[in-house]
């Protein structure tokens, strides 16, 4: 019988299937395998009665991440506030490389725009439209939170973005059955503590799934090499082949048609500076 994990607690898995839902123990054949069933998984289970099974196979993942442990993850969502905290735009093309890197779909989610002038709002539109989508939202008033939830439809979806940025309660405004917790706001730091202790995959009104997690605030830069990075910016893709030298680095090789493309306004400066910041990143590790 298959199923998708869509919970896992004390070493039990909760499996949801067609038949029903199920609790169950993986086989002790993963651990000498170093396999571990992750909340998205597709697996067989095999029934010992009406409510407990043995999981004993994992499907091939579309993706995998560590922290939080998820798994098939279709498409995760960079959520980001207009106002408190400010937008760093460095730490979002850091998220959205991670999701590149993990081949997810993408979409970027503008919350509190009900705190922000429509100049600031355009202007982030600026840097992004034709690259991902963007959806503007207040998780307060519930403005846009319908297109979110279109958007979301028939995928399983993750929230991903910095702590503060509203991602808790967009949880709660697209779907009342799912509790992500929030702690006090910080007067200091003005973020929220998302106080969830564990992943849960939940499904939507009209289609779809989410993810519940208490990750994907904070990220480590892929494994990906120096030669790779360009290739998790998609619009600086096209441009990749006509550089003057097969290994351009593009940061101060002669002929590099993605600097000329910065130069000349078809790439944006912020993303043009937000790879050369990330390059140097993964240099500075390739060194330890």
């Amino acid at each position: 019988m298959e199923g998708t994990i869509i919970k896992g607690v004390g070493g039990f898995y909760y499996v949801k299937t067609a038949e029903g839902m199920f609790q169950c123990k993986a086989r002790g054949i993963f651990r000498k395998e170093n396999k571990t069933p992750c909340v998205g998984d597709l697996v067989n289970i095999k029934p010992l009665n009406e409510e407990e099974a043995v999981i004993t196979g994992i499907f091939p993942r579309r993706n995998q991440f560590i922290r939080p442990p998820v798994a098939n993850v279709d498409c995760l969502i960079i959520t980001i506030a207009m106002k408190n905290p400010e937008p760093d735009l460095y730490t979002i093309d850091k998220f959205l490389v991670m999701a590149e890197y993990h081949h997810t779909d993408i979409g970027i989610c503008l919350n509190k725009i009900d705190l922000s002038g429509r100049g600031e709002i355009d202007g982030f539109h600026k840097i992004y439209d034709g690259i991902y989508p963007v959806i503007g939202v207040s998780g307060k008033s519930g403005e846009g939170v319908s297109g979110l939830r279109e958007f979301m439809s028939k995928r399983k979806c993750a929230f991903a973005g910095p702590s503060g940025v509203g991602k808790s309660t967009l949880l709660n405004r697209l779907e009342k059955t799912v509790v992500a917790e929030t702690g006090e706001i910080s007067a200091k730091l003005q973020r929220g503590k998302h106080t969830t202790r564990h992943v849960e995959l939940f499904e939507l009104t009209g289609g779809g799934m989410v993810f519940d997690t208490p990750g994907f605030s904070s990220f480590e830069l892929p494994d990906a090499g120096e030669q790779e990075l360009a290739f998790l910016f998609p619009e600086m893709v096209h441009f990749i082949g006509l550089c003057k030298f097969k290994n351009c680095r593009h940061i101060s090789e002669p002929g590099c048609a993605i600097r000329k493309a910065a130069e000349e306004g078809a790439i944006h400066e912020s993303r043009y500076g937000s790879y050369c910041r990330q390059l140097k990143e993964i240099h500075e590790m390739r060194k330890y």
